[in-house]
């Protein structure tokens, strides 16, 4: 006699199996949709950056080609024909241009004896957090010598004490500036001091050192023997 099949066991399988079709299909509804526009959206946005960066590229370098331009006209004697070409690179985001742009602005402002204008092109380098710090730095010294006549000797100081040591790109340019400020506050040791530091850098131009030389024996301090000692190492 033949065994008739478990129907039970057979009807439980249909069922599960039919739930797994009608959980699928509903996964698929809720997030295969989801899973599509995230897809899209990052293919889109890969897209999108490319083309983004290809626009900064291209960008950058219309703004170089800008930039020769002005300095072909500063060099041609035309400051004013450069100056349109700068005021638009000053807004540039990108920060190498909008640097150059600006000191640029702040030279020709310097050529025009306008000391207080280009002072203040300076500081906006000098304050502008995305720019380099050599930059800053530099943008700062300068600002300062513009205003160097109207500036306290302890403002000076204040502002370029963290320049003005050993190591720093433009230790000489705001050493010099220290020092002089130490002189006007009477301070002949400490100015002495830092001209003989400035003599005894190797790294120094043979101006500034000689300079330097001269002012720190005025001061009391003999830098000649170990300026040149110094250079035959």
């Amino acid at each position: 006699m033949a065994v008739p099949p478990n129907t039970d066991a057979a009807f439980l399988r249909e069922v599960d199996e039919e739930l797994r079709r009608d959980q699928l299909a509903k996964a698929w509804r809720s997030y295969g949709i989801v899973a599509i526009a995230v897809l899209v959206l990052a293919v889109l946005g890969f897209g999108g950056w490319q083309i983004w960066r290809a626009q900064q590229l291209s960008a950058a370098g219309e703004q170089g080609e800008t930039l020769s331009k002005a300095y072909e006209d500063i060099g041609g004697a035309h400051p004013e024909a450069a100056q349109g070409k700068l005021t638009t690179l000053a807004g540039s985001s990108v920060e190498g241009y909008r640097a150059l742009a600006l000191m640029s602005q702040a030279d020709i402002l310097l050529q025009k004896q306008d000391l207080r204008g280009a002072a203040t092109k300076f500081s906006q380098v000098a304050t502008d957090a995305s720019i380099g710090q050599p930059f800053r730095d530099l943008a700062l010294i300068r600002q300062t010598t513009a205003e160097f006549d109207t500036l306290k000797p302890e403002v000076v100081i204040g502002r370029l004490r963290g320049i003005a040591v050993k190591g720093n790109p433009w230790f000489g340019s705001a050493g010099e500036l220290v020092a002089i400020s130490y002189l006007r506050m009477n301070r002949r040791d400490l100015a002495g001091t830092l001209f003989g530091q400035i003599a005894r850098d190797p790294d120094m131009s043979e101006t500034m050192r000689q300079r330097a030389v001269q002012m720190a024996g005025v001061l009391g301090v003999d830098a000649v023997i170990e300026a040149k000692d110094q250079k035959s190492k």
